[in-house]
């Protein structure tokens, strides 16, 4: 679902007086439909069979990601794999600081918004999610958990793209 569809449905909702109308995160589980690629400032969907490399990530009720800097080259494929240690739903969220910011502020106002988008992974206390990321833009580009609350304890970390 694009940004701007999302913002207008939770809006929607408000003004209606509607409660209930979007799925809570993780009711949907991704990969449900095929991976639309779109051109964003950090980089486009990848193909699996492509990725250079696979990098692991686990995330916790610490808030926070193991690792939580990482560096890749422009052009480079990867394949996230995200484990959850916690108990608590977490999600691992591609973006810039200032995308990740806003959407972050969106889910404090609408903590129930659905929203599945390829460089997003849901994933459920014990569970494993993956993203397939190419990064053909060089500059710094963060990874954060944007549930409520969790982005703003601090569960952020930083990935920089070196331009070839």
């Amino acid at each position: 679902m694009s940004k701007l569809l999302g913002v207008l449905i939770a809006s929607v909702a408000l003004f209606a007086g509607v409660q209930g109308i979007a799925q809570a995160h993780g009711e949907k589980k991704h990969g449900s439909a095929p991976v639309v690629k779109e051109q964003t400032d950090w980089g486009i969907a990848g193909d699996a069979k492509s990725a250079n490399k696979t990098v692991d990530i686990s995330m916790g009720d610490d808030m926070r990601f193991s690792p939580e800097k990482l560096t890749v080259r422009q052009g480079e494929t990867i394949r996230f794999v995200v484990r959850n240690t916690g108990t608590l739903l977490h999600e691992f969220v591609i973006g810039t600081q200032a995308e990740n910011t806003k959407h972050a502020e969106l889910m404090l106002r609408f903590p129930g918004m659905e929203h599945d988008e390829p460089y997003m992974a849901h994933v459920d206390p014990g569970q494993t999610g993956e993203i397939v990321w190419t990064f053909n833009r060089a500059g710094t580009f963060e990874f954060a958990c944007l549930i409520a609350g969790h982005f703003q304890a601090g569960m952020v970390g930083t990935i920089t793209v070196i331009a070839n």
